[in-house]
């Protein structure tokens, strides 16, 4: 049962300078870089608004309340007039009571020459833990933002342990690649980044990701009969979004800070206050939209209307190109699932339907592998081992 539930409402009209009453928001990691980077904005009014007062929940392991400390001092010397309070606390469920935002920041980062399914297997058990005190303590209408990699299977997990919220409460964040992807786009053009939009990022954020400019505009023309270089697209802005990550890592020895902690106030910023009928990029839970396989955490292009809401754009053409890339990052997204079903409440033997299991079978009697292989896609990772071994034998 969640404690101190409450929906927060704003006025019909307030005068500018009316203040709101305070809203909670949890941060975790909160002493780190991009957490450090972060709470200074939340505390400015940047992410919520210059009239909302805000009370900021700040969340760290033992050993990192000693440096969360000075973080809190230089809150306290930095005198914003729209921070009501700060607390610090180690524990989850103090720390997410009647939060209206958590941003699930802290997780082990990822270094050089690490890899993602290390960087899985380290963080699954950790964002377990926080959905179940989410689910707890946290207002009903709570809306938590995933930071910490590997995003997307983090929100799943979370969710998946939060089973008295909606899954559309929980968002993975992949507007930092958005914004990569725009800056590239404008430093191409050369124009200002404003001028960019409708550049999508499809999936996982991850060196799968599909940044599209299927649909992308510059200066409301369509930006590919601007750009006319389809090779620049496939071989330079694609594989160079992709591994933006990586290219930082390898440049300056850690993980993006300060792009990633801008990226987190712009998207709860347009959710909360709206960004008209803009594109954003936000890796939700999958409803079978465009084809992709339900429950997953997939990236898509939404628009936020304000009021802590999102709705997907919908019936977009998908040229093939695009269609396979999507299917890429998508299937990496399954294995992932797959690999942390030990996490997911009520689906570490999840039962396999016997049509499932006929169509199967009558695919692979057909020779239809592709069928196959888009069937096993959703099977428990037991099955798939199986029908890998049945498909190397046929």
């Amino acid at each position: 049962m969640r404690l101190g539930a409450h929906r927060s409402v704003r006025g019909l009209s307030t005068k500018m300078n009316d203040l709101l009453p305070p809203l909670k928001v949890a941060v975790t990691g909160a002493a780190g870089q991009i957490g450090y980077a972060l709470v200074m904005r939340i505390a400015s009014g940047e992410m919520l608004g210059k009239d909302q007062l805000v009370e900021l929940s700040l969340i760290e392991t033992e050993a990192g309340m000693s440096p969360l400390r000075g973080v809190m001092m230089e809150l306290e010397d930095g005198a914003f007039p729209l921070l009501s309070k700060v607390t610090a606390t180690t524990d989850l469920q103090e720390g997410f009571g009647d939060a209206s935002f958590a941003m699930l920041v802290g997780a082990t980062p990822r270094g050089k020459g690490m890899e993602r399914s290390d960087l899985l297997s380290a963080n699954a058990k950790i964002f377990a833990d926080q959905g179940k005190a989410l689910n707890e303590t946290a207002a009903v209408n709570a809306k938590v933002l995933v930071v910490g990699n590997p995003a997307n299977t983090n929100a799943l997990v979370a969710s998946e342990n939060a089973p008295d919220m909606w899954p559309e409460q929980f968002i993975a964040m992949t507007r930092l690649d958005q914004s990569r992807a725009k800056a590239l786009v404008a430093e191409k053009a050369g124009v200002p980044v404003k001028d960019v939009d409708r550049v999508i990022i499809w999936g996982n954020h991850s060196a799968t990701q599909y940044p599209d400019l299927s649909h992308a505009r510059i200066g409301g023309k369509w930006a590919k009969s601007i750009l006319k270089d389809d090779k620049w697209i496939k071989e330079d802005f694609i594989p160079r979004v992709q591994k933006r990550g990586a290219e930082i890592i390898n440049a300056k020895g850690s993980s993006s800070a300060a792009s990633a902690a801008s990226a987190a106030i712009d998207a709860i910023r347009d959710l909360h206050q709206g960004s008209d009928e803009e594109w954003l990029s936000n890796a939700i839970v999958s409803d079978g939209s465009y084809g992709v396989t339900k429950g997953i955490w997939y990236s898509v292009p939404t628009v936020c209307n304000g009021d802590s809401h999102y709705r997907r754009v919908q019936r977009l053409p998908i040229d093939e190109f695009s269609a396979k890339m999507m299917t890429r990052t998508e299937m990496e997204l399954i294995e992932e699932r797959d690999s942390v079903r030990h996490l997911l409440p009520g689906h570490e033997a999840k039962p396999v339907s016997w049509n499932v299991l006929e169509s199967l079978h009558d695919s692979f009697k057909a020779g239809d592998m592709a069928k196959v292989d888009k069937i096993a896609a959703d099977l428990p990772a037991s099955m798939k081992k199986s029908v890998d071994l049945a498909k190397a034998q046929a």
